[in-house]
């Protein structure tokens, strides 16, 4: 995906970088050239603001989007993921493991989660960030109760882990 929208939008970084945002956020667009973020119509000038460019960037993106078949049917079909708990989990009594990887990481997921559930612990819930997007990309895995330090380790075993931070 980000292939083709590099390969699109890389002469005009501010198109670029409304993309980016447009992707980070969940955001579509629909038939009328309007963006929403679920049912949720989002104005131009928040979108401007928050992927710091001028508000004609969100224009012409979507000029250029709605114009390339290949482009259209990526954005009109984005979807939000929806709450990320991370912030939250002290206040649901939840554990929180944020792993900076790099981007040699096949089957991290796999191996953190046989970690945790060797632990007998639960997984709420898992996010990873776009190793094409985060130049140093995390791993957040929610899981039903905090975890101890000592699992550290055993986290920095696996195959492309940099750094882990457990709360």
């Amino acid at each position: 995906m980000w292939e083709e929208i590099y390969k699109k939008l890389k002469k005009y970084p501010a198109r670029m970088k409304v993309a980016e945002k447009m992707i980070e956020l969940g955001l579509r667009i629909d038939d009328k050239e309007k963006i929403y973020c679920g049912d949720l119509q989002i104005n131009d000038k928040s979108l401007a603001k928050a992927a710091g460019v001028d508000r004609r960037a969100i224009k012409s993106t979507i000029k250029i989007i709605n114009e390339d078949e290949e482009l259209l049917n990526i954005f009109k079909n984005i979807v939000p993921a929806g709450t990320l708990l991370k912030n939250i989990a002290k206040n649901l009594n939840l554990g929180v493991i944020e792993i900076e990887v790099t981007s040699e990481n096949k089957g991290l997921l796999t191996a953190t989660t046989k970690i945790i559930s060797e632990k007998g612990v639960s997984i709420r819930q898992a996010y990873a960030e776009d190793i094409k997007m985060e130049e140093y990309p995390h791993l957040t895995i929610i899981t039903e109760e905090p975890l101890t330090g000592d699992i550290i380790d055993e986290f920095l075993k696996i195959k492309g882990v940099n750094r882990v931070s457990i709360y």
